[in-house]
């Protein structure tokens, strides 16, 4: 059966003229598409995760961005062919709650979510996991809880784990610990229920990011993976994001 398609794109001028060239090829299915294509880079791909979160349309992904972990090679040639051969990854969100000023704020995060100091006071952060006390005084800059999609953003750049996406973890990782000096962060079941509480709030102010929504000036946050939640990713058949999660830890 033909695949319906609709497309998208970012902003930039290379991927505006790839959708008009696209469209007029392969035309545009648009509310009755099977298939969303993206044209842009990972942090477009976010975008689009978060635009048709609900909808149960796979999407895939061409590059115009920098990197491009999370997108396929731009091809204007076979396009139906390659996504009918495309192998699919799909990918659970993270549930933050974060608690600013008294009130709850909640948003879903396809990568990370971050805490980061507001100022240039170190924060100092406790952190539990199913309601536990694991690490009483954490100073640092902020810390990461990566999803394995999210695993080779931000996360490996500040030395964190890389997770295949089947992987049932979620990664922690601080960012330049202070006290503890060594420590180096943690692997977590995917099923935990994490609690970051900031402490000495007033003095050093953290704010919490689920993927773009930032919520500033909190002083709980509570992380869990969203099993309920789902979104369908496509990528080449030789070039999987498995492939590309291992090929990155062989990468120098």
């Amino acid at each position: 059966m033909p695949q319906k398609i609709h497309f998208t794109a970012s902003e930039s001028p290379e991927a505006l003229a790839a959708l008009e060239q696209l469209r007029a090829r392969y035309g545009d299915a648009g509310e009755d598409a099977s298939v969303i294509v993206a044209l842009g880079g990972d942090g477009f791909m976010l975008q689009v995760l978060h635009l048709f979160l609900g909808r149960d349309v796979p999407i895939y992904g061409m590059n115009f961005g920098s990197i491009g972990f999370l997108m396929n090679e731009y091809r204007e040639d076979g396009l139906p062919e390659r996504l009918e051969a495309a192998t699919p990854a799909r990918v659970h969100p993270l549930l933050m709650r974060a608690e600013s000023h008294g009130e709850w704020i909640e948003a879903l995060a396809f990568n990370d979510v971050s805490l980061l100091r507001e100022t240039r006071q170190t924060a100092k952060l406790s952190i539990s996991l199913d309601g536990k006390v694991r690490l009483k005084e954490l100073i640092c800059d902020g810390i990461l809880i990566s999803t394995p999609a999210g695993s080779t953003a931000y996360n490996l750049s500040a030395h964190g784990p890389i997770l295949p996406i089947e992987a049932a973890l979620l990664a922690m990782t601080p960012l330049s610990a202070f006290r503890p000096r060594r420590w180096r962060g943690a692997l977590l079941p995917r099923q935990a229920n994490i609690r970051v509480d900031i402490l000495e709030p007033a003095k050093r102010p953290v704010s919490a990011t689920a993927d773009s929504f930032e919520v500033r000036d909190v002083t709980r946050v509570e992380i869990a993976e969203d099993r309920s939640t789902s979104m369908a990713m496509l990528f080449d058949a030789d070039h999987s994001l498995d492939e590309r999660i291992l090929a990155e830890q062989f990468h120098y």
